[in-house]
């Protein structure tokens, strides 16, 4: 049978989607549906009808599922930062565990995969050790900063997000209340006027620091010492910046940064490492679980001392500098020139000195280096963006036969295409563990270990 928009349906929801969206069937019609979690039996309206399968909206849950449980938040179905925060946390482990084990079946061609037991999370609420809040205007005109709602720009308002810190909130509202006390317009994406476009907020885990950064679109903002002096009052607060982003786009970060006060970083650990973080660094947000995911890769690049690595997409050294404790030498590779900056700094101040740094491509500097000047690798990690690896980068890394190459990937469909090359290539997967960075959504973290076959 075919159903149409706006058609009612009711359907037991049997699966979940990449995306956290419940699946069921009515008559063999296949509707996929937002916040309806595995078990229940929902009511869901048409919303969208394709020939065999549709989108429905849930209207509502005849019978909620034995896994469902209470958000935290009261935004968790507006706002979209969470999917899955009706779903219990052991269950969010099953579906993530199913996620990775699914792409690699389907996109990778595996099978009898050696999966090893997720790592979970000890308290998937407050994690989170970065924000970035865009500030805008109700329908009443008031200023409001929040999170945008799933996949539109409109904001959602909230000051106090389940997964930050409570510094998060007393931050906002200052800043709030300096645009309300001297009328500073917030940025409007539609004209391209107004001053304040994000409040980016990060806090060190291990050392309690706090940084603000206002991305404005421009180069001041009125009465900054007001504004400072009131920031300062927040505990752990030690570095004030202004970003400018003049640019007519939604990239959220400008390029310039000029102090306020303080410096123009913080610090923090994962770890024995301790970290330098500017606004612009790329740093892992969930710093309790980095430790246990830098481990796992660690344990898989199996180091004694005498190994030459590569650390592939290094930002500011988060992982070089972990393997540099147990190799011979590490080389890193990041295309962001600030971030090799600070990786040269972390490596200074934490006396490590077996470990050198490039910017540039990976997938161009790699080439240079090794056709160039001979540079080989034991052991190569890759941790690239969601895009996963170039293919001229995976084909170097075929050239250069190390002996294992450690992949550490934040999307699982992408990790599990490179994995069909390499393996394609004379590597064989020889283990698999998924790490939950993101409780409440259906991001999952994967570290995997290549050997090559002799």
């Amino acid at each position: 049978m075919e159903y149409r928009k706006n058609d009612l349906v009711t359907l037991e929801i049997e699966d979940c989607g990449i995306d956290g969206e419940g699946i069921g069937k009515a008559d063999g019609f296949t509707v996929f549906v937002k916040d309806a979690v595995i078990g229940d039996t929902v009511t869901a309206k048409i919303m969208k009808s394709k020939k065999h399968y549709g989108y429905g909206k849930l209207m509502e849950i005849l019978k909620p599922s034995p896994y469902r449980v209470e958000p935290k938040c009261a935004f968790a179905r507006q706002c979209g930062g969470c999917q899955l925060q009706a779903l219990s946390y052991e269950h969010q482990l099953v579906f993530k565990t199913n996620k990775v084990k699914g792409h690699l079946e389907r996109i990778g061609g595996f099978k009898d995969l050696p999966m090893e037991p997720i790592i979970g999370m000890d308290e998937p609420y407050h994690y989170r050790n970065k924000a970035q809040f865009p500030v805008g205007r109700n329908k009443e005109g008031k200023i409001i900063t929040g999170f945008y709602a799933g996949r539109t720009h409109t904001i959602i308002e909230n000051r106090d997000c389940a997964l930050g810190v409570p510094e998060n909130k007393e931050v906002l509202d200052r800043v709030i209340s300096h645009m309300e006390k001297w009328n500073i317009a917030p940025y409007d994406e539609t004209t391209g006027n107004g001053l304040v476009r994000h409040i980016l907020i990060r806090y060190g885990y291990f050392t309690g620091e706090v940084m603000v950064c206002l991305i404005l679109n421009g180069t001041k903002l009125p009465h900054e010492d007001e504004l400072t002096e009131k920031l300062r009052e927040i505990k752990g607060m030690t570095s004030i910046t202004i970003n400018v982003n003049k640019k007519k786009s939604n990239v959220i970060l400008g390029e310039e940064i000029r102090i306020l006060w303080g410096q123009g970083y913080i610090t923090d650990k994962i770890g024995d490492i301790s970290y330098q973080i500017s606004p612009l660094s790329f740093y892992q947000v969930n710093p309790k679980q980095t430790q246990k995911l830098y481990a796992k890769a660690l344990e898989y690049a199996d180091l004694h001392g005498d190994e030459t690595v590569w650390d592939l997409y290094c930002g500011i050294g988060t992982i070089s500098l972990f393997l540099a404790q147990q190799a011979k030498f590490v080389r890193g590779v990041e295309i962001i020139p600030q971030a090799i900056e600070n990786a040269n700094e972390n490596a200074r101040i934490n006396n490590i000195t077996n470990v050198e740094f490039f910017t540039g491509k990976a997938e161009e500097v790699l080439p240079r280096e090794y056709e160039k000047n001979g540079i080989y690798a034991d052991v190569i990690v890759v941790d690239p963006p969601r895009k996963g690896c170039d293919e001229t980068l995976l084909e170097t890394m075929i050239k250069m036969q190390p002996k294992r190459i450690v992949y550490v990937s934040c999307d699982s469909a992408t990790l599990a295409r490179d994995l069909k090359y390499l393996c394609a290539n004379g590597y064989s997967l020889t283990r698999v563990c998924p790490v939950d960075q993101f409780g409440g959504t259906v991001h999952v973290e994967t570290v995997a270990l290549l050997s090559r076959n002799n």
